[in-house]
């Protein structure tokens, strides 16, 4: 379960964990099964950045592979799992040319491949809205290739985010494909999302999947560069969720019209450099969506919507933390160490939600990132 691994906080492969769990708050979450947090700050130029990096790590059951992280200069560490897997890091290339390389892979991966739109279009009886992606040869040779069906998104990467020397930034992009339209809502980065997924490189090698059991997972930690799936956190929020989630008895689900997608991202919004048991370093990704609900987050529980806590709008909400304290704002229940709850310093209706800030001084500043207002 290597998806399982990384994007829940490099959790060891064979724990109990199957996948991020949540109820209705991200916050019960972080209060019971985050056993280790990493703060790891970083400058870069006059800027201070203060990344949180909060690995999962269940020490008494640990039975396979755990767990590399590096920032700044490729600082490493690696471990040898059950199969012989090695956790580590390649030697650093320039970022600007991987995203040349990724996305000329990606662009003949696109050209050269279809996905089972005619089914989608015309569902058989039974059909199971999976995505099923094909080469274009023999009998196929004459569907419609992926390159002519996917939408393109852009997004900037800075060297910095994976330790590199310089100060470089670099446009990148992902594409994806939407299958089926949900019905609900969309997410936004910073949100929580109850998926199924199946992962897998541009050969075909599946490196994890949850087919049949939906998993939460929060799109705004497996940004930080420390989990490597920005590109995850980035492709989610173009897909929608479907209709209200029904449980079972047997601990199953039911949901109907749920969104059906499919991402693909280059590696520096994935791993980059890092190699990992089943996904080498540079790799671009595939990842097949079924989109079943979502959950917007407030992960501090200071009324503010997480995704309201990406102050410098740079689409990174780990890099915010006014206080420069070991908390990023978006965690951070006093986001200017006033002594004063940011829930104190905000607007909310009478049921408690968000409806604005407030600048009591008129400086510019909002109160609660404000310490002198």
């Amino acid at each position: 379960m290597v998806i399982h691994s990384y994007m829940t906080f490099l959790t060891s492969v064979g724990t109990n964990v199957s996948g991020f769990k949540i109820s209705d708050a991200p916050q019960e979450f972080i209060d019971t099964h985050f056993e280790l947090k990493i703060f790891v700050k970083v400058e870069h130029k006059n800027r201070g950045k203060l990344y949180l990096a909060v690995l999962n790590i269940e020490l008494m059951k640990m039975n396979r592979l755990f767990a590399f992280l590096f920032i700044m200069l490729a600082v490493l560490s690696c471990k040898e799992d059950d199969n012989g897997g090695i956790l580590e890091a390649a030697p650093p290339r320039e970022l600007a040319e991987v995203a040349v390389e990724n996305d000329a892979e990606i662009i003949a991966f696109l050209e050269t491949h279809f996905y089972n739109y005619e089914e989608f279009e015309a569902p058989p009886a039974n059909f199971d809205f999976k995505i099923k992606v094909d080469t274009l040869e023999g009998d196929n040779a004459n569907k419609t290739p992926l390159i002519d069906q996917v939408i393109s998104s852009n997004v900037t990467v800075s060297s910095f985010e994976f330790g590199l020397d310089g100060e470089e930034e670099v446009q990148h992009t992902f594409y994806y494909l939407i299958a089926r339209e949900g019905v609900g809502e969309s997410p936004t980065i910073a949100d929580s999302t109850f998926v199924r997924y199946r992962g897998s490189l541009l050969d075909g090698s599946v490196f994890d999947a949850s087919d049949f059991n939906p998993v939460w997972f929060d799109l705004a930690r497996i940004q930080t560069p420390l989990q490597g799936f920005r590109g995850f956190s980035e492709g989610m929020v173009n897909f929608k969720s479907g209709d209200e989630v029904t449980v079972n008895d047997d601990g199953t689900v039911l949901v109907e019209n749920y969104g059906v997608g499919m991402m693909i991202f280059p590696s520096g919004l994935g791993g980059f450099n890092n190699i990992q048991a089943t996904i080498p370093a540079y790799s671009p990704l595939i990842f097949t969506i079924d989109m079943f609900s979502m959950i917007q987050s407030d992960h501090d529980n200071d009324g503010i919507p997480s995704i309201l806590e990406d102050d410098d709008l740079d689409g990174l909400i780990f890099n915010d933390n006014t206080d420069m304290d070991a908390l990023a704002n978006y965690f951070d229940a006093d986001d200017d160490n006033d002594d004063i709850d940011t829930i104190d310093e905000i607007e909310l209706d009478a049921d408690g939600n968000f409806v604005g800030f407030r600048d009591t001084d008129g400086d510019g500043t909002p109160d609660h990132l404000d310490n002198d207002n």
